[in-house]
């Protein structure tokens, strides 16, 4: 698996391919009927928006990380391990990428809350409006996608406070004249 992270922490386009295809597959077996060339022409348009913002938020990390998709991805991994780095540059780059990601989470418990609402209602919705398939399906949904992103995203949290302190803690203290 973690071969997996690495190759497509390193080849963006990859990611964003498959998520476009899991989308065109999630869409298409909620909703049957229009041809998958059209829904995938759908998604594709509705998600350039979370492609640039995504790819926007990539471009930082790298400059954070030393400049390159692999400086980023030994991050990754170091982070993942919970290695913290010796060399100065490394623990430079480190710390600015975590200082980065911890400032982009301050908010991680509202927006988990907001996103299980939105979920929710959406399902509440599909279940008083749309067939069965699509109230279960987007039921189903709901309790995977709120409850996997809640999990993930206290686990990454944790990550980032635990390299944080160790950061800080192993930090030389500053020499006073």
């Amino acid at each position: 698996m973690e071969r997996v992270s690495t190759f497509l922490g390193r080849h963006v386009w990859l990611q964003l391919v498959l998520s476009l295809l899991v989308a065109v597959a999630l869409v298409t077996l909620l909703f049957p009927g229009p041809s998958v060339l059209s829904v995938a022409v759908r998604t594709t348009i509705t998600s350039l928006g979370a492609i640039g913002v995504f790819l926007a938020r990539r471009r930082r990390e790298k400059r954070a990380a030393g400049g390159s998709a692999d400086d980023l991805v030994a991050l990754e991994l170091k982070l993942r391990h919970g290695d913290v780095p010796t060399a100065p540059r490394e623990r430079a780059a480190m710390d600015a990428l975590v200082t980065q990601r911890l400032r982009r989470t301050r908010h991680r418990v509202a927006a988990s809350v907001c996103l299980a609402v939105l979920f929710t209602a959406v399902a509440v919705l599909m279940a008083l409006t749309g067939t069965v398939r699509q109230a279960v399906g987007y039921a189903v949904l709901t309790v995977v996608f709120v409850g996997w992103s809640v999990h993930q995203g206290n686990v990454q949290h944790r990550r980032l406070c635990a390299m944080h302190a160790a950061l800080r803690d192993d930090r030389p203290a500053p020499v006073t004249r």
